[in-house]
């Protein structure tokens, strides 16, 4: 029984560390997509913010004698924002101004952003001496979890479990809320935050709500005078920051402060795209879709005696559902499931 309640506490963490990643991602193409922008350049974006966030890390920490981890933590951030910013600027211009063909934009700056990143990344490994040896430690340290939220009222409670059966019972459901829901760094749960914010600001605010229009109808809403650029390009440049936070978190929190040149950035961001899917464009759906896909895709490690055909299989699951969902959002015809209506169209003023 033990082992199999650690394993389902295993399962449950490793889903979470995994599936923030892709929420992230997931969240900031939502609100991309959401002004009427098809934004597949989401990979490339969060290779922009993970390499961003560790190059400044990482020259913080080179050029620092006793670098601090809090300072460290905000240039990091500050560098994933600015990169992240400027690949959305780019998509904007090219597709808003320019209006040139949004799914060869996207495509262009997933290719673009991994061999940006993929250069640095290798700069920055001869820079520290050689493959494999990028550390930002201390910076990274920041991120993630060093004590848990609930560690001193669980050894509270534990020293009185052997007094009665309810003490005990006490101790094991606190010792297993301190490891599956507190025992994470604070991007985990600003994932969720935003999520809860994003969520309100499209629904409940006239803000949101225009962004909406927009997606729904540039040309009404330009002629009920929304600036229909401006909404474009905020949402654009403020979704690839969203997204850019997940590569930040893959490099500072998920791989310890590194650098992985495997293209699972990439695989990352095309796993967030299909999630914008099974969400039904729902940040709040993001959320457990999230987690859902990170058990999905993780779940061979628990079945014992799987071939590595088997692994593939089960890292297919989440494609899979996410075809089942958008199957069954298409049989069902409910409007408020399915995408803006002028996703993936330029908006072209004079033809108004």
């Amino acid at each position: 029984m033990d082992t199999v309640l650690a394993q389902m506490i295993s399962l449950i963490t490793t889903a979470v560390s995994f599936g923030t990643v892709i929420m992230y991602g997931s969240l900031g193409e939502i609100l991309t997509e959401k002004s009427g922008h098809l934004n597949l350049g989401v990979p490339g974006i969060m290779y922009m913010g993970g390499i961003g966030g560790l190059t400044g890390a990482f020259l913080y920490q080179t050029w620092t004698a006793e670098p601090v981890p809090g300072v460290g933590l905000v240039i990091a951030l500050l560098s994933t924002l600015v990169c992240s910013v400027l690949g959305g600027l780019i998509y904007s211009f090219l597709t808003v101004t320019l209006r040139a063909n949004q799914n060869v934009t996207g495509l262009t700056l997933t290719i673009f952003g991994s061999g940006l990143a993929n250069f640095f990344g290798g700069s920055l490994s001869k820079l520290a001496g050689g493959v494999g040896q990028i550390s930002v430690a201390v910076t990274s340290s920041a991120f993630r979890a060093t004590q848990h939220a609930t560690d001193s009222l669980v050894t509270l409670v534990s020293r009185g479990a052997g007094e009665s059966g309810f003490m005990r019972v006490l101790s094991g459901i606190l010792d297993t809320l301190d490891k599956t829901v507190f025992s994470y760094g604070f991007m985990v749960y600003l994932a969720v935050v935003i999520a809860i914010i994003l969520s309100r600001f499209l629904n409940k605010t006239s803000r949101g709500l225009n962004l909406r229009a927009v997606g729904e109808n540039p040309a009404t809403a330009d002629a009920a005078g929304i600036n229909v650029t401006r909404y474009k390009y905020l949402a654009t440049c403020t979704g690839a920051a969203i997204s850019g936070l997940g590569g930040l978190y893959y490099v500072m929190d998920y791989i310890k402060g590194t650098w992985a040149n495997d293209g699972n950035i990439e695989a990352l961001g095309w796993l967030a795209v299909a999630l914008v899917i099974f969400a039904t464009w729902k940040p709040l759906r993001s959320v457990w879709g999230a987690y859902l896909f990170g058990a999905l895709y993780w779940l061979y490690n628990f079945i014992p005696g799987q071939s590595r055909s088997m692994q593939e299989i089960f890292k297919m699951l989440p494609y899979v559902v996410t075809i089942i969902v958008l199957i069954s959002v298409s049989l069902r015809r409910k409007r408020e499931n399915h995408p803006p209506s002028s996703l993936g169209l330029s908006y072209f003023r004079e033809d108004r």
